[in-house]
């Protein structure tokens, strides 16, 4: 058979009937020589793309099983395995027999759902130009090789804080609108639907129902997160599951579903499986509730508590007003009572009385302290009197002076014919002097 990569293009369409046939040019050898006027025939990309893929040698992949239906009676069994955390899937034959020789050296049927990996050899056919897998080798992964990466996984977030207490967020005391995130006709949906309005009846609760296990589940929530983490009117969002296997729960440790809650800005309660259960979901989400019951207990308070609460409050408020009323009214009738507030007057007559006794008091004050200072006078005057030169004279002392004003104190400041003057107790005299005697030396 000839090669089509040596095969020439037949006559261009755009060729006039009846022309001479244009020169045919050789067939492009690599890609990136086809030009619009040398273009490859599709069976040709075909083949070339069928050459590569066969140069490829088995490959170990992982995934998920999303569709496999048992085919009775047939050689071949035909099966789609999905990313375990993208929208990839690819399909996967294997021969029945090699399928049968798998199930029985694990000891379990395989089944959708199930994660696995696959030793296949990558085919791609010519004709519909699709690529699939050829398998000869399918191995369950084991629920202790995923514990094990989800720990790792654990680990990582932990280092990249997380799960940090100071990045959780207070859940509103009474949201406006709660959003949920369930199973589809799940009982998770009516615990926390007929539990939450049990407490606050009418609450509007947003629901999403999604696959909550399977290939589909980490998607599907995600997205129904997303899309209610945009909503402004929800306040609260609360993720719900009944219990299950671990593996069942394993969506709700996947990263990428971990990133998107940690990255919600609307409070999120977490309440998949039960209490023993702990999805890395648990860990970021900001309050773990043990169940879906638990979650609808927390995201609202009771109303039949909250309006006793307020019933006693009223009442203690009312107690506390009416001690006080009373207290007031006892200092009211109080003053009412004093003598005062029945004859305004009397307070006044009191002061004037008061005033009466004080000007009394100063009245006696102040003459006593006269009376003491006159007597302090009169002492003084007689001491002044007893010690002034008036005093002498009265008792018929005289003073004589010299014409020059000078007191005459001894004989020797005289001499004969001096005239002095003489001042006496009352009046004065001109004296002359006729004689002096000196004193004896």
């Amino acid at each position: 058979m000839t090669d089509p990569a040596e095969r020439t293009t037949g006559p261009r369409a755009t060729d006039s009937p009846g022309a001479a046939p244009a020169p045919r040019a050789s067939t492009a050898r690599l890609a990136r020589e086809t030009t619009p006027d040398n273009p490859w025939p599709l069976r040709l990309l075909s083949a070339k793309i069928e050459q590569y893929v066969d140069k490829m040698t088995h490959v170990w992949v992982e995934g998920q099983v999303v569709q496999f239906n048992r085919r009775p009676g047939s050689g071949m069994q035909y099966l789609t395995l999905r990313d375990t955390e993208a929208d990839f899937s690819m399909s996967v034959s294997v021969f029945t027999r090699e399928l049968a020789a798998i199930e029985a050296r694990t000891g379990s049927p395989l089944t959708e759902g199930a994660r696995v990996v696959v030793r296949a050899k990558p085919r791609f056919w010519t004709k519909r130009g699709s690529l699939d897998l050829r398998a000869d080798d399918i191995r369950p992964v084991g629920v202790g090789s995923l514990l094990a990466r989800i720990e790792q996984l654990r680990r990582v977030l932990a280092a990249e804080g997380l799960f940090e207490a100071d990045r959780k967020q207070l859940l509103p005391f009474l949201p406006r609108r709660v959003g949920l995130v369930c199973g589809r006709n799940a009982k998770a949906k009516d615990d926390v639907i007929v539990n939450a309005r049990l407490r606050w009846p009418g609450l509007p609760i947003e629901v999403r129902e999604v696959a909550v296990q399977g290939a589909q589940a980490v998607q599907e929530v995600t997205a129904a997160l997303r899309e209610l983490d945009a909503d402004p009117t929800i306040d609260v969002i609360v993720i719900a599951r009944g219990g299950g296997a671990v593996e069942d729960l394993l969506p709700f440790s996947d990263e990428g579903l971990v990133r998107a809650a940690a990255a919600a800005r609307t409070p999120l309660v977490s309440a998949i499986g039960h209490e023993s259960d702990s999805p890395l979901l648990d860990l970021v989400a900001d309050y773990r509730a043990s169940t879906p019951t638990d979650a609808a207990r927390r995201i609202v308070p009771d109303l039949a508590e909250e309006t006793a609460g307020l019933a006693g409050a009223r009442a203690r408020m009312r107690s506390v007003l009416s001690t006080r009323l009373e207290s007031e009214q006892r200092g009211l009738d109080q003053v009412r009572a004093r003598p005062v507030m029945t004859d305004p007057t009397l307070i006044v007559r009191d002061k004037f009385t008061e005033l009466d006794a004080a000007r009394e008091r100063l009245r006696r004050a102040l003459d006593t302290s006269l009376s003491l200072a006159a007597a302090d006078l009169r002492a003084e005057r007689a001491r002044l009197a007893a010690l002034s030169p008036q005093g002498v004279l009265d008792r018929g002392y005289a003073i004589l002076r010299l014409p020059g004003g000078s007191v005459v104190t001894g004989a020797d400041q005289v001499k004969k014919g001096d005239l002095l003057e003489g001042v006496l107790a009352s009046g004065r005299l001109v004296a002359q002097v006729v004689g002096a005697t000196k004193p004896a030396p």
